[in-house]
């Protein structure tokens, strides 16, 4: 569809506007500000804009319209504008970004005022809560929801703005977890409540948000501890899974909401009250203190995983005679069947002994993906810096930046050879790179979303990539042809993996499925669903008879390839699996989770071997080198680390 956004048009949504410039009812431009095609409208209930997705070139974004009867309003205009100014100086992962702002004019000279702003891809809080059925988030999350809320309000008023709307449906949650703070149209000292003393136009008789609105916005004397009570009022809401004003007991004027609630600590409690003050001078002071506040909750309530664990050396003698022991102890051939499945016991090993032995902060937001090239000398880095940074694995020294992209980079790949790197992108776009000078080859733009994950064959022939398109192409590495699409996943693909012999391909999908294709044909061999969630993560063996899978169900899975039958699940991580990976050898499974650990897991028999502990923030991504000597992170901290065997 290609639809008119003109007020005054009869027929906004004729069939024959989709390959036209020029609407065929009003004569209006089609194609706003020369670039977007308006596709559907999605949302008119906001009293001041309508908000409509539009794609620029196969890419899709957000249009938000100041609606037709604010244009004579002064302030309603400049409101709508300072939203875009806001918004550009806003430079966070969790804060939508701004393309554009114009005027555009229908056939008969009517103006609109638009602003082109990023698609978050995701529900908003309230809509999320109402697909899991109103439950209500745990204690962890709330604390993890919160500390992630603080950090992104610490941006917005170090730029001396504040929000003035917070809500569960202004956060929004992007497929991979993360919040974003939408709807800044209220920020800094103006409010909508002067429109709405204005005389009701369009409806608009109160535009404070009841029952997330404090005491003093509601007198037009808003302060940055504002957002706190809001805020409050947020998880009150989220905690419950019921909107605020449930709580509230007139005849008292009291908010009666604790009762409702089991299983959570009163510490937290406590701190949700505390937000809710009626007086703001009583709430945290500022965001330094929020966060503080919520740290000192994490340390409390949220149990801090073990450190890593290093052993003292032994020589080869004690080694032995220590070996000798525990099997004596252990009880015969019981016992040297233990140290079968157990070979840490007495052999040291990388899995077993592990040291971070490096840190690399060079990026400057999050880590989401990292590849060590075959030849284990260099590792390469991609983060939502926009950059790919490539580095000496060796003593961790950056050799070079590559900034080509102009959204977050999700995935890299180097292939067999160590020429060349593959890096998939937000921007819809798949970048192929010389990696021993840096210089970009090609960029691909097949997709029309975010490519999530890039995979290169064993053979270096062909790559594919992942994409929250729904689909999974297949290119020609060395030309950039495209070879196939292939269309069987209903939601996005989180992420590819192909066997050793080139064969088989494996998708993990947020619609909490994955799918076994022929990468030869492009034929659909099966469709396996066991996990309860989204699948984040896939790997498959050396040896190509197994593969795993890490969910945001907090579940690993191992999977048989040839049949698809599952083989055993691990429940280690208390938060979800966003990265797995084989170890070369085939023995070992390393896993990365949104618990901020990494686990070493024994592949054959599921035992957990070692949890190492870090990163500040949630691990993102997990590699081996290829002698199996170094494990290296990368992480929402912004860091790798670098961990090796003593």
């Amino acid at each position: 569809m290609s639809l008119c956004i003109n007020p005054h048009c009869r027929q906004p949504d004729r069939l024959d506007n989709i390959n036209s410039r020029y609407c065929q009812s009003c004569g209006s431009d089609l194609l706003l500000n020369g670039l977007y095609r308006v596709k559907r409208l999605l949302s008119d209930r906001s009293g001041f804009g309508n908000i409509y997705e539009v794609f620029e070139q196969g890419t899709p974004k957000i249009l938000k319209v100041l609606k037709s009867e604010w244009n004579s309003n002064a302030k309603a205009v400049e409101l709508f504008k300072r939203e875009a100014e806001v918004l550009r100086q806003l430079s966070h992962p969790g804060i939508p970004q701004v393309e554009s702002y114009f005027q555009y004019q229908t056939q008969a000279g009517f103006g609109l005022h638009c602003i082109v702003m990023e698609k978050i891809d995701g529900l908003d809080l309230e809509q999320w809560l109402g697909q899991q059925k109103n439950p209500g988030i745990t204690q962890e999350q709330a604390i993890k929801w919160l500390k992630e809320i603080a950090k992104i309000l610490q941006i917005v008023h170090e730029k001396q703005f504040f929000h003035r709307d917070i809500k569960p449906a202004n956060i929004m949650i992007r497929p991979n977890g993360r919040l974003v703070l939408i709807d800044f149209g209220t920020a800094r000292q103006e409010t909508y409540t002067y429109l709405a003393k204005v005389g009701g136009v369009g409806g608009v008789t109160s535009v404070t948000s009841a029952g997330y609105t404090p005491p003093e916005q509601q007198n037009a004397q808003a302060v940055p501890q504002s957002d706190f009570f809001a805020l409050g009022r947020t998880f009150l809401h989220l905690l419950t899974g019921q909107h605020p004003l449930k709580f509230y007991d007139a005849h008292q004027d009291e908010l009666n909401w604790r009762a409702y609630l089991s299983g959570i600590s009163p510490l937290l409690l406590d701190f949700i009250d505390n937000l809710m003050e009626r007086i703001p001078s009583k709430r945290p002071m500022n965001t330094q203190a929020l966060l503080h506040r919520i740290e000192e909750l994490e340390k409390k309530l949220i149990t801090a995983p073990n450190p890593p664990r290093t052993n003292p050396k032994m020589t080869l003698p004690f080694a032995v005679a220590t070996g000798l022991l525990i099997l004596v102890g252990l009880g015969g051939v019981s016992g040297y069947k233990y140290l079968q499945a157990n070979p840490c016991v007495i052999k040291k090993a990388t899995y077993c002994v592990n040291t971070l032995v490096n840190t690399l902060a060079g990026h400057s937001g999050w880590v989401w993906s990292v590849a060590i090239s075959p030849d284990g000398q260099t590792l390469v880095s991609a983060s939502n810096d926009k950059t790919i940074k490539i580095w000496n694995l060796a003593n961790g020294n950056l050799i070079r930046t590559l900034a080509g992209h102009s959204r977050l980079v999700n995935s890299v790949a180097i292939s067999p050879d160590g020429q060349t790197l593959v890096s998939g992108s937000a921007d819809g776009t798949i970048k192929i790179w010389n990696l021993s000078n840096g210089e970009l080859i090609r960029t691909l733009a097949g997709h029309s979303n975010s490519v999530s994950s890039v995979a290169i064959s064993p053979d270096g022939q062909t790559f594919v990539s992942g994409s929250y398109d729904n689909t999974i192409k297949i290119w020609n590495l060395a030309n950039g042809e495209l070879i196939g699409t292939l269309a069987g996943h209903s939601s996005y693909v989180y992420s590819v993996a192909i066997s050793p012999d080139g064969q088989t391909l494996v998708s993990g999908s947020h619609d909490n499925t994955i799918k076994i294709w022929n990468l030869a044909n492009g034929e659909l061999i099966g469709t396996l669903a066991g996990h309860s969630s989204y699948v984040y993560s896939v790997a498959i063996s050396p040896d190509g008879q197994t593969f795993v899978s890490g969910s945001y169900d907090k579940t690993i899975k191992i999977w048989n390839l040839s049949n698809g039958n599952l083989i055993r699940t691990l429940a280690g991580h208390s938060s979800y699996v966003y990265s797995v990976t084989i170890s070369p050898d085939g023995q070992t499974l390393v896993s990365g989770s949104w618990d901020n650990t990494i686990k070493i897991w024994n592949l054959s028999n599921g035992n957990l071997i070692h949890t190492l502990a870090g990163h500040s923030d949630y691990v993102s991504f997990v590699a081996i080198s290829p002698d199996g000597q170094t494990i290296v992170s990368g992480s929402q901290d912004g860091t790798i680390n670098i961990w090796r065997g003593e």
